[in-house]
């Protein structure tokens, strides 16, 4: 069953001191299974991160509509939870304080949201770490929080735009086994935006190639690996065959722009 389902989607911008405008995404139609674990690739600037803000409610459509469980979305909303890059924590607060901040803001009782703080601390492994301030975390960690803050508000839906790609391959390859313990755990929908193909593949049930200018997408590649998933499957003939296919689709799109740069 659909609990997201977007359609012929397209955002578009007006280009600086003038009257044209230039399509960011043009023409998305997709349509994500609950609880279902999609990750989306594509080369720079092919409206990943674009496409995410429009689920999240967070910039407008020019047309096109986005549903999640029957409902438009037309503005950001308690359904779903957003994980950026950047932390961005609130470096006043501690780790628990961190947790409990978007609870505040929805105004859980005040019992519920010690008690979810706490939970969801624990359930990223910083029980240890609660009192600690953002500066005194290393990156993977301030993820952790930001994570657990994103997940302790009970969403429907996860939204996460390329939230390991500021750390080392080491740690990333931790959250990756991390987040997906995680998500094991309650198997929220999920839709992760990375640049690295093989966190695609490993993190994902489903990986959503797109292509740019305008920004749209080129294929969906079904990733028919078990679940649970463990770093031995990397090495996997399978693993490589995904590998292989999603990098030649990806640098066909880049071969593609270079001709047509070449003749312009």
């Amino acid at each position: 069953m659909s609990q997201i389902e977007i359609a012929d989607v397209a955002i578009e911008y007006r280009k600086p001191n003038s009257d044209e405008t230039f399509a960011a995404i043009r023409g998305i139609t997709l349509a994500i299974e609950k609880g279902s674990f999609v990750t989306v690739v594509g080369s720079s600037g092919c409206g990943k991160s674009t496409l995410l803000l429009a689920i999240a409610g967070l910039i407008p459509r020019s047309r096109g509509s986005i549903r999640i469980d029957g409902r438009e979305v037309e503005g950001p909303g308690r359904d779903r939870a957003m994980v950026f890059q950047d932390a961005s924590l609130l470096p006043w607060r501690s780790v628990h304080g961190n947790v409990r901040f978007g609870l505040e803001l929805q105004r859980w009782r005040r019992d519920d949201i010690d008690e979810r703080a706490r939970r969801f601390t624990e359930l990223v492994g910083l029980a240890k770490f609660s009192d600690y301030h953002p500066h005194q975390l290393s990156g993977g960690m301030r993820q952790r929080v930001n994570i657990a803050r994103a997940l302790a508000v009970d969403p429907d839906v996860l939204l996460m735009d390329e939230p390991f790609a500021a750390l080392d391959a080491q740690t990333r390859e931790v959250m990756g086994n991390e987040l997906l313990r995680i998500w094991e755990r309650d198997k929220k929908t999920a839709l992760f935006v990375t640049h690295a193909i093989d966190e695609a593949i490993f993190l994902g049930d489903k990986v959503v190639v797109m292509a740019k200018d305008p920004g749209r997408i080129k294929t969906i590649v079904d990733i028919a690996l078990p679940r649970p998933r463990t770093t031995a499957m990397l090495d996997s003939t399978a693993f490589t065959a995904y590998r292989h296919r999603l990098r030649d689709s990806i640098a066909a799109d880049m071969q593609s722009l270079e001709l047509v740069g070449g003749a312009a």
